[in-house]
């Protein structure tokens, strides 16, 4: 039974991750020379218990404190606190809303939802919501950097494009297209604008990441995070979906939804 259809009451094509990707004429792909980038894998430096009920839309690892946020009708929610740890902080998001990618910017933090179109302001300590603000489109990832001397936030829809926003007023001041070889990335989901200046995108509903140079849009490597999970647990779980670069070092934290463990890794040549 798809957990999303079941739980969205929606009628039609859904995929197991409770997007209809088969509605929007959207496919996921991933180019076909995968020579021209780097080809990378997630190497396991360390493993955590993550809550396996936990649908994850979005993490974000800043101060000693992840940022989780979950999604499904009625069951979305925002929590913080230390990794692997019971969060200290929780929100939850009431229906219709379905909670999606998150950022932090300053002491705002910003939560999105699917097919809302609402952006939820909150207090980065309390997680409470302080405004909402409209956008066009579906959210689905967010994540905060400074590019040429610019503060701005990145969102993602599941298509190719990225979203510039302004990260006080949230209104959009520009986009690029992400590209493989010339070719269409689609399926952006969850993102992470990382120290090394790349933007970090899961892309659904597979086991792989991209990294993106944000000037360009350009797919920079690819990076294979699949068996991470044994046999038993992905039966149980679904995609892969959630990545966070852990401060002061090169590693990052990912994890999926509904999975039971959260991974630390460093991305190496496959």
């Amino acid at each position: 039974m798809l957990v999303g259809a079941l739980l969205l009451g929606t009628v039609g094509a859904c995929s197991p991750g409770g997007k209809d990707v088969t509605a929007t004429g959207r496919q996921v792909h991933l180019g076909a020379d995968a020579h021209a980038v780097s080809l990378l894998r997630a190497e396991v430096r360390d493993t955590l218990p993550h809550d396996p009920q936990a649908f994850t839309q979005g993490l974000e690892f800043v101060g000693g404190s992840l940022y989780e946020s979950t999604g499904l009708v009625g069951r979305s929610s925002l929590r913080a606190g230390q990794p692997g740890k019971p969060p200290t902080a929780y929100a939850e998001l009431q229906a219709p809303l379905f909670g999606e990618g998150i950022t932090l910017s300053g002491d705002k933090l910003w939560q999105l939802t699917w097919r809302n179109g609402t952006a939820i302001e909150r207090d980065p300590t309390t997680l409470a919501e302080r405004r909402r603000v409209s956008y066009q489109g579906e959210g689905w990832g967010l994540c905060h950097q400074r590019l040429s001397g610019q503060q701005q936030l990145v969102m993602s829809d599941g298509t190719d494009r990225l979203t510039f926003r302004d990260p006080n007023t949230f209104k959009a001041t520009g986009s690029i297209n992400v590209r493989q070889d010339g070719q269409p990335v689609t399926g952006l989901n969850e993102l992470e604008c990382a120290p090394d200046g790349f933007i970090y995108s899961n892309v659904y509903p597979t086991d792989t990441i991209v990294r993106i140079d944000p000037s360009t849009g350009t797919v920079t490597a690819r990076i294979d995070a699949t068996g991470l999970l044994t046999p038993s647990e992905r039966s149980a779980a679904e995609a892969l979906n959630g990545i966070a670069a852990v401060p002061g070092t090169n590693l990052f934290l990912i994890t999926g939804k509904l999975w039971p463990r959260m991974f630390k890794v460093s991305f190496v040549a496959k």
